[in-house]
């Protein structure tokens, strides 16, 4: 808010500071949770669950794909909003099962 409320230089270099320090504080999380998901295969490993360890590398192998919630209405345009959506499938699920 001060950076926008007056662009000095002091406030732009305090704000890339913070940038830079939440950036480094979320890279130091991301790599404690990729050693603690490493050694919790690592376990898995050692008692042969099979199954526990070949998910726990699919899992760590998955890149993030991001949830897309997007459906047509009635008329066929594009909804994205909750309710929307909720209200559409509640319809469409209605006519379905409400069949004489």
């Amino acid at each position: 808010m001060q950076w926008l409320q007056n662009p000095s230089q002091n406030n732009v270099d305090n704000l890339n500071n913070v940038r830079r320090e939440a950036s480094r504080h979320f890279k130091n999380k991301k790599k404690e949770y990729l050693t603690d998901k490493m050694e919790e295969i690592e376990i898995t490993r050692k008692i042969k669950n099979i199954g526990g360890l070949y998910w726990g590398i699919n899992y760590l192998k998955k890149a993030y794909q991001p949830r897309t919630n997007i459906i047509k209405n009635e008329k066929g345009y594009l909804v994205t909003d909750s309710h929307s959506i909720l209200a559409r499938w509640r319809n469409n699920l209605f006519q379905l099962l409400n069949v004489h």
